[in-house]
């Protein structure tokens, strides 16, 4: 059963690397027909541009010989060089006049272009997105089911002693509740995207909120967390919601910190703001990809080397729900590695000092 399960684990990474390759084989056809089409367009209208040129000279030329035939240079050379001065000024007229034209043509075919490539990328980017979450979405299904159903079958054709038979029913809880939290991150971030979700804002005290959810990882994940929580850190928000920011947050430095580091959780309040620290020991986040991670769908690392479980919606989604409470999320760098996530919200003023737990 256990074979079967990484069998499959390995047919979907490498599924998920045969779209790759096809949505970048794809790309590359677009942009070098894309390159031509432009190249072309380009090209016509420079020789556009110099056609006019050509003929703005002939007409110039034909102006002139009109010019000698009409006004005797010699007996009339002053009328003559006015009316020369005159045929050169309408020459550098047009030419300044289709150098614009021309200049603007290019401009606004160049912003074309470039809006139109751009559409495209970021579609066929989403498009990649969407179909690599939906690989991943299947796996993260697929994995809690198989593995609760393989537990469950050891339960039924073994008769096991009391500590076996509860570490299998523990392991079951666990996967259920993973499963549970990938459903309601699915869920929610239609909701909010479908502006379908009213979030019920309430009073409540962070502070018990953060230590109830530390204690609860702490029983998922024996020694691996360390805490300091500052009492009396209320704020007024969905609690569900927030729940559900944090859970994300501390799944994340799960799923990168080795296990034999810790994960540290902070709370304090700092001008009226309550900080929510979560900081792991992992491999850190590199500076280019701290301003994408909070995209929709978006992971570090590229399909063929990244061996870590997601869908790329948890950091997403936990942006999201801090930004409706009127909040934000910095990521730092831990030291000696590893990254931090602070969630910063605002704390609930004095006016309204009643807080639910």
């Amino acid at each position: 059963m256990a074979s079967r399960i990484q069998y499959k684990c390995i047919k979907e990474r490498w599924l998920r690397i045969d779209l790759l390759t096809i949505y970048s084989s794809e790309m590359r056809v677009f942009t070098s027909i894309y390159i031509l089409i432009l190249a072309y367009i380009i090209a016509a209208l420079v020789f556009w541009e110099m056609n006019l040129q050509k003929q703005s000279g002939r007409i110039y030329a034909q102006e002139v010989v009109t010019l000698r035939n009409q006004v005797d240079s010699v007996r009339l050379p002053n009328i003559y060089r006015h009316e020369m001065d005159m045929l050169k000024t309408e020459l550098d007229r047009r030419t300044t006049q289709y150098l614009a034209e021309g200049a603007t043509f290019l401009i606004v075919i160049l912003i074309g272009a470039a809006v139109v490539y751009g559409s495209f990328s970021r579609r066929m980017m989403l498009s990649r997105q969407q179909n690599n979450f939906m690989l991943a979405v299947t796996h993260e299904l697929k994995s809690p089911i198989a593995a609760i159903k393989l537990n469950l079958q050891t339960l039924e054709k073994h008769r096991l002693d009391e500590e076996k038979r509860n570490m299998l029913i523990d392991r079951c809880i666990k996967e259920s509740n993973r499963l549970n939290d990938l459903c309601n991150n699915m869920l929610f971030t239609s909701q909010i995207e479908g502006r379908q979700y009213k979030p019920a804002m309430e009073p409540f005290s962070l502070s018990e909120m953060a230590e109830e959810i530390v204690a609860e990882y702490a029983g998922r994940h024996s020694r691996r967390f360390e805490e300091e929580i500052e009492n009396g850190c209320k704020v007024k928000g969905d609690k569900a919601m927030l729940r559900i920011a944090i859970n994300n947050l501390l799944e994340n430095a799960i799923k990168y910190t080795p296990e034999s580091k810790p994960i540290t959780v902070t709370l304090s309040q700092k001008q009226n703001m309550a900080v929510l620290g979560i900081a792991d020991e992992g491999p850190g986040i590199p500076e280019q990809e701290k301003s994408k991670i909070f995209d929709k769908f978006y992971r570090i690392g590229n399909e063929e080397s990244r061996k870590t479980k997601g869908t790329g919606l948890g950091l997403y989604l936990s942006s999201r729900i801090v930004a409706g409470h009127k909040g934000r999320i910095l990521i730092k760098d831990n030291a000696p590695n590893g990254c931090v996530f602070e969630i910063i919200l605002p704390v609930l003023k004095g006016t309204d000092t009643t807080a639910s737990a």
